[in-house]
């Protein structure tokens, strides 16, 4: 045999050990305009991928959740994914090749703020048909999905004295003295001291008293130092709490130094919480209607799975309540960044666009006077799972969202008065951001996890969703739903949406 039959039949073996895969099992396109497809599966180097009107060959092992090329990409060209611009390339990427941070670039770009040109039809639920949950009613009209005493710390300086208040009512026994109470809980924070006026001390205040007069919470004792800004009293006055709970009780304020020290206002504040705790466990739950429900919708450790599986699943759901009268409210506003033009198309007046329009340049200045990048928020955990941009991670968390209309937006803990969709400002931090959503007035929260966050939010439930199978069966004793189940093809975004929406509707009735 010659050495170019050798040559021939060597050349001919090794393009028969490359494995060639459905494209369908291991990749999606999500949009029609995307030049990238998104890896439901690991695949080696060298894997080709064939479906229809469709071959790729991998250039190198690329992890599930990360993208690959399917068409050439010129240098400095748009890199699109959901039909968006998600990034520009760095350099000349190929047929095949993995889109990532290496050859992806963030900049910015032109996004046209077209105000309500997008607004959907809802078809609303006639009232009598309507969804109901078992709830707690409260003397102001609001209804609780739990039912908590809190301790309420003014300031950095008397959060350990509300802990050790809670800590009290931490023994076996109190489940069987008060069986109607979910618990005594502590909620403090770092700061209060010499907070700087305006809004960084109205935003303080307003966590407070969000959390004074929050649904979830029966009654409550607010505790501060005595000499700090952050003033019980200016916190009572300015927001009222006397008139919450009108012909009852609520709460009770007390500040450490009039008290005479730690110990005496332990001893008070001690006091003060079983006096609570009787009008608490006399509360029953009764039939509610699903309108009363505030929905908080958060992600956390997001993957490359999250806009395609959990996110939208989580839409779904959030349109189902909007549709019966609920709301249903986004947050993180960095993490909206680069997609908040899909908002503003929804929103249903330009009073409502302005207001949103008016916090995306906030954090832009912000970001410019800290000399930083809004674009530094994929995570190294998110980078990890295959999210390249804030570009791309802001069009996967928007779809959390759902498609209603944009019907209010709030600043940080501003009370949620509002039906229907919602934006609330908040930074993209998970604890931060669930506490300016739950100190709004959201009584339930449902949160989306790739990477496989386990934050939780007292005095709200909060449900974790999980946007991919591995995660799931990792991480089974701290996830509620596998929405990975949408790759891995065995249901629809709809059928887990509608687990969603039932999941809501049995946490706030008390699961």
């Amino acid at each position: 045999m010659s050495s170019a039959n050798l040559y021939s039949v060597f050349e001919f073996s090794i393009l028969r050990s490359v494995p060639t895969e459905s494209f369908a099992q291991f990749a999606i396109i999500l949009h029609a305009d995307d030049n990238v497809a998104v890896l439901k599966r690991s695949i080696a180097a060298g894997t080709t991928l064939a479906g229809d009107n469709i071959i790729v060959t991998a250039d190198c092992d690329i992890a599930a959740g990360h993208k690959i090329a399917i068409q050439p990409i010129h240098q400095d060209a748009a890199i699109r994914k959901f039909g968006q611009v998600i990034g520009f390339a760095t350099e000349i990427i190929s047929t095949g090749d993995h889109v990532h941070t290496h050859n992806v670039t963030a900049r910015d770009f032109q996004r046209r703020y077209e105000m309500g040109s997008d607004i959907p039809n809802v078809e609303y639920v006639a009232e009598n048909q309507r969804r109901t949950f078992q709830g707690f009613t409260r003397p102001d009209g609001k209804v609780g999905t739990r039912n908590y005493v809190a301790i309420i710390s003014s300031v950095n300086c008397s959060a350990s004295v509300s802990k050790h208040v809670a800590e009290r009512f931490k023994s076996p026994d109190f489940a069987k003295q008060f069986p109607h109470v979910d618990g005594v809980a502590a909620f403090s924070h770092q700061l209060g001291c010499g907070i700087q006026p305006g809004e960084p001390h109205k935003i303080l205040q307003r966590v407070a008293a969000g959390l004074a007069r929050h649904p979830n919470i029966c009654g409550y004792v607010m505790i501060g130092l005595g000499c700090e800004s952050n003033q019980v009293q200016f916190i009572r006055a300015d927001h009222q709490l006397d008139i919450v709970s009108p012909g009852q009780p609520s709460g009770a304020f007390m500040n450490i130094q009039q008290h005479g020290g730690v110990t005496k206002t332990v001893a008070a504040a001690t006091e003060a919480v079983l006096k609570l705790l009787p009008i608490a466990n006399a509360a029953r739950r009764t039939t509610q209607p699903i309108s009363h429900l505030i929905l908080a919708t958060n992600c956390g450790g997001s993957d490359g799975a999250s806009g395609i599986t959990a996110n939208p699943a989580l839409g779904y759901a959030g349109d189902q309540l909007v549709r019966q009268g609920g709301t249903s409210v986004l947050a993180e506003t960095p993490e909206i960044y680069g997609a908040e033009h899909l908002l503003i198309r929804r929103a249903i007046s330009k009073a409502v666009a302005d207001k949103l329009i008016a916090r995306i340049h906030w954090w832009e200045q912000y970001a410019k006077i800290h000399d930083a990048s809004i674009d530094n928020n994929p995570s190294w955990g998110n980078k990890q799972g295959g999210l390249t941009t804030i570009y791309e991670k802001s069009l996967g968390a928007l779809s959390k969202g759902g498609l209603s209309p944009l019907s209010d937006v709030y600043l940080y803990a501003q009370p949620i008065t509002s039906k229907g969709f919602c934006f609330m400002d908040t930074p993209g931090y998970d604890p931060v951001s669930m506490t300016g959503l739950v100190t709004g007035g959201c009584n339930i929260g449902v949160f989306t996890t790739g990477r496989g966050s386990v934050y939780g939010c007292k005095p709200s439930p909060c449900i974790k969703v999980v946007t991919n199978t591995e995660t799931y069966n990792r991480m089974t004793d701290d996830m509620d739903i596998n929405a990975g189940t949408i790759l891995d093809g065995t249901q629809t975004l709809a059928q887990v949406g509608e687990i969603i929406f039932e999941k809501i509707i049995a946490v706030a009735s008390g699961e």
